[in-house]
C-alpha cells in the first residue's frame, strides 16, 4: 500500500514509518521540514503543515492509507503569551486534525489512524478542565466520527512513549541521561510521587501497522505497556548508567516531569493493563522498556 505517515520526521512517525516500509509499504513522510536522519532521509517526502494548509491542491491523491502522528502538545504551545493555551490547541488539534481528515478522505485514502493520548481514556475528570486534554478529546472524537464505509478510520490512545532511532536527536532524552548521571549542576536526583504506563515507540509502531490492516473504523484503542511508579522508572535509568541509587520520593514539582505535563494531575498513578481484545487486533511486543533504556543509554556514552 502506499502509505502517508505525517509527522513522519519525528519519534513515533518514524518508527510508524520504518515498521511500514519494513513490512513492505511504499511509504512517504510528510512534515514541515524532510529529515535529516539516514534512515529516514531515504524515504519519500512531501512537505506539508497541516495547521496552515488546506490540501486542496491534490497532494493527498494516490496514497491508500495514513497515519497521523503529528497533532500539537504543550512542546508546541507558544510560551511568549501570545495565545491562550484553550486557542492553541483548538486551532491545532480540534479545528486542523479533522479538516486534514477529511481533505484525506476527499482525495480517496481509505484506512487512517490517529495516533492520541490516553489522557481522555484514563483521566476522563480532565476533561472540561485541562485545555489540552480537552483538546485531544474532542479532536478524537471529530476524527473518529469521519469514520464511514469507504473510510476506515480509528485511534491509538498511547502513554508516555520512549524511543530511539539512530541519528534522530530528542533533546529531552538526551538532558534525561545527563540527569540521571548527575551531571546537571543544580538538578538534585529525587522522583516525584505517582506514576504511569509507558509503550516503546516501536510496540506503538506495530500496534498502527496492525490497526491500518485490521483496526475497527470508529474505535479509539487504548494502548500502553509497562506501569511503573516514577520512582521504578528513574531508577531503571540510573542503573543504566552505572548510578544506582534508592531514591526519594517528594512532593517537589521535578525537573524532568514537571507537574505542567501531568495532565492527569500532579501525584497522580495512571496505572493499566490493555484490554485482551484490543490486544489480539493490536498484537505488538511487550516487556520492552528497560531494554530500550539500555539501549539508549548505550547511544548516548554508555555506562559511565
Amino acid at each position: 500500500m502506499k502509505v502517508l505517515v505525517v509527522g513522519g520526521t519525528g519519534l513515533i512517525g518514524g518508527e510508524a514509518a520504518l515498521l511500514l516500509k519494513q513490512s513492505g509499504h511504499d511509504v512517504t513522510l510528510m512534515s514541515r521540514k524532510p529529515s535529516t536522519v539516514p534512515a529516514l532521509a531515504d524515504m519519500s517526502f512531501l512537505q506539508g503543515d497541516y495547521v496552515n494548509d488546506d490540501m486542496a491542491d491534490g497532494r493527498l491523491q494516490g496514497f491508500d492509507w495514513l497515519v497521523f502522528a503529528a497533532a500539537a502538545d504543550i512542546r508546541n504551545l507558544p510560551q511568549d503569551g501570545s495565545v491562550t493555551p484553550a486557542d492553541f490547541y483548538t486551532k491545532a488539534n480540534d479545528e486542523a486534525v479533522p479538516r486534514f481528515f477529511a481533505a484525506a478522505h476527499a482525495a480517496g485514502i481509505r484506512r487512517a489512524v490517529m495516533v492520541g493520548t490516553f489522557y481522555p481514556q484514563v483521566a476522563p475528570q480532565q476533561i472540561g478542565v485541562c485545555p489540552y486534554v480537552t483538546s485531544r478529546h474532542n479532536t478524537d472524537v471529530a476524527v473518529r466520527a469521519l469514520s464511514s464505509e469507504d473510510f476506515n478510520v480509528c485511534s491509538i490512545n498511547a502513554p508516555f512513549v520512549l524511543g530511539h532511532i539512530e541519528g534522530l536527536e530528542v533533546p529531552y532524552i538526551s538532558g534525561l541521561v545527563e540527569y540521571v548521571r548527575g551531571n546537571i549542576p543544580g538538578l538534585p536526583l529525587f522522583a516525584p510521587q505517582g506514576g504511569t504506563n509507558h509503550i516503546s515507540a516501536r510496540s506503538l509502531a506495530q500496534a498502527i501497522r496492525n490497526a491500518l490492516e485490521k483496526g475497527e473504523s470508529g474505535k479509539a484503542y487504548l494502548v500502553g505497556d509497562e506501569n511503573y511508579s516514577w520512582k521504578e522508572y528513574l531508577e531503571l535509568w540510573l542503573d543504566a548508567v552505572g548510578n544506582p541509587q534508592d531514591l526519594d520520593v517528594r512532593d517537589n514539582d521535578h525537573p524532568m516531569f514537571p507537574n505542567v505535563i501531568m495532565f492527569a494531575g500532579p501525584g497522580a498513578t495512571v496505572s493499566y493493563e490493555p484490554a485482551a481484545e484490543d490486544m489480539a487486533v493490536l498484537d505488538y511486543e511487550r516487556h520492552q522498556i528497560r531494554g530500550l533504556i539500555q539501549e539508549i543509554v548505550a547511544a548516548h556514552g554508555g555506562n559511565r
